[in-house]
């Protein structure tokens, strides 16, 4: 799990930067959608491999089911994005995170804030210690 967990470090800088030209471009104050469209078409041009809302195989007391999680991105399959366009980050946004980090057994995971003046006062880095 080291090696995946080192795969997703490298490419949080990568994400982290591609965010911050999202941002620097529409500036705060858009709605999410907007900030989600635009940061992958910057993945997409930075060649960063990511999907949204994939299809998940949940397990519950042996019921295996296969649901769409709207996790806002998965880039290449190591590491876990969740946008947000608020006047404040609240712990229940975290806790969603960190659902999907556990749901999906990846070891990191970044909270994005569109809605801050400076972009990188709006991030913030959650990691799954069962996941190491």
């Amino acid at each position: 799990m080291w090696d995946t967990l080192k795969k997703a470090e490298t490419w949080s800088g990568a994400v982290i930067g591609a965010a911050i030209e999202v941002h620097r471009i529409e500036g705060p104050g858009l709605i999410e959608g907007i900030y989600k469209k635009c940061f992958g078409r910057e993945c997409e041009v930075r060649q960063i491999p990511y999907v949204n809302e994939l299809e998940a195989k949940l397990e519950y007391k042996g019921f295996i089911f296969e649901e769409p999680l709207r996790l806002d991105f998965l880039i290449d399959d190591v590491l876990i994005l969740e946008f947000k366009a608020v006047q404040e980050l609240l712990p229940i946004q975290q806790a969603q995170l960190m659902t999907y980090m556990k749901l999906l057994k990846k070891p990191l995971g970044l909270l994005f804030n569109f809605h801050e003046l400076v972009l990188k006062n709006g991030i913030r880095r959650l990691v799954l210690k069962e996941a190491l």
